[in-house]
């Protein structure tokens, strides 16, 4: 049966530009390209050349541990190969033929920066350096990049290596969502065995935000003479998760500071409505009861910029609803538009059983039993 969706009601939706400047004015910044990104509503609240390519430096290897950790298992075991050591750059002095676990190679990349794991881990989830950033590329298409382009996992200059800073963004918002990503990207430092256990090293995060910026969970430094000091960081407080990018920054920090003031001046979490705080009675058919009760089971929660109100949309399951129905049974949903976009949802469901009216037999239907 086909889906019934009402409209319960419009909350003064207000007429804004694409990027938010009427909220939040663009800082001063250093970066030749910047974003200020909010994923839950997908608004841009900040930009400037956001959609020139460039290259990235070690941003790379966001895709790198996201490819990895979708196509591989933590404990997997992996054999360094020869063609992974001694490349160029931030290292952690990979052995060949030493074999540790694909985490320890996830934390080496996303915390140390480190060249020799990413390349470790193309060769063991890709085959070969060609072969990941394949996959990288792959990734990208599924994320409807555009301007984006990779060639290795670590970052290297290439020319055929770029992106935009608006898709790095929206490369950063996909990987916060793995939590596992989000886990070793948020982390400051963390002790790793090497030569097959016999050496044990800690690992420092190259992201002085998480020092610096309180709520900051992410992301990714990155630096070569080409690309210029890049940077991706994550922050979150009161539930508003924020994204910004940097690349070619002489001022990276100052930048992302800047831009993370903004964003959370500018956004609040707002709870649209509460736990059970909207019901419904809805007809049903052959029941001892000839309706029942649906109510949201979580509360409808949603990012929005300070002031701005959402659409809040009732989606039923069917027109008709047919007893038996159990409690809990889930029945539609309510969520929320912004922009014509669905930003959160709540599942509605019955708050009571209804039980089969039980038919009447006649005489007839008696002696056939």
């Amino acid at each position: 049966m086909k889906k019934r969706a009402l409209s319960l009601f419009f909350a003064c939706l207000l007429l804004f530009p694409c990027t938010l400047r009427s909220y939040a004015a663009i800082p001063s910044l250093s970066a030749s390209s910047a974003v200020l990104y909010e994923p839950d509503s997908e608004t841009f609240l900040c930009e400037k050349d956001a959609d020139t390519k460039r290259p990235m430096a070690s941003t790379t290897k966001i895709m790198t541990a996201l490819v990895a950790i979708e196509n591989s298992s933590l404990d997997e075991c992996v054999t360094v190969p020869k063609e992974a050591v001694g490349i160029e750059g931030s290292s952690v002095y990979l052995e060949e033929g030493e074999t540790l676990p694909m985490e320890s190679l996830l934390y080496a990349v996303l915390l140390q920066s480190a060249n020799d794991a990413a390349a470790a881990i193309a060769y063991a989830v890709g085959g070969s350096i060609e072969g990941f950033a394949e996959m990288m590329n792959e990734r990208a298409r599924a994320l409807g990049l555009e301007n984006t382009h990779f060639v290795n996992p670590h970052g290297l200059h290439d020319n055929e290596h770029y992106t935009t800073a608006r898709e790095l963004a929206l490369i950063a918002a996909c990987a916060m969502k793995n939590q596992t990503f989000r886990e070793i990207a948020s982390t400051k430092k963390k002790t790793l065995s090497f030569r097959n256990g016999t050496v044990s090293r800690v690992v420092c995060n190259h992201n002085r935000l998480l020092s610096m910026y309180g709520g900051t969970v992410g992301v990714k430094t990155g630096f070569t003479k080409k690309s210029g000091r890049c940077l991706v960081s994550a922050a979150e407080r009161d539930g508003v998760l924020l994204i910004a990018v940097t690349l070619n920054a002489a001022n990276d920090w100052q930048d992302h500071i800047s831009l993370l003031d903004r964003g959370f001046a500018a956004f609040e979490k707002q709870t649209l409505i509460e736990e059970n705080g909207y019901t419904l009675t809805l007809p049903v058919l052959k029941g001892k009861k000839s309706e029942i009760t649906v109510s949201n089971a979580l509360p409808l929660t949603a990012v929005l910029p300070r002031g701005e109100k959402a659409e809040i949309i009732v989606s039923l399951e069917s027109d008709t609803f047919e007893a038996p129905i159990k409690k809990g049974t889930h029945l539609g949903e309510v969520y929320a538009l912004y922009r014509g976009k669905r930003i959160a949802s709540s599942p509605l469901v019955s708050c009571e059983a209804v039980k089969k009216e039980k038919t009447k037999k006649n005489l007839w239907g008696s002696l056939f039993d």
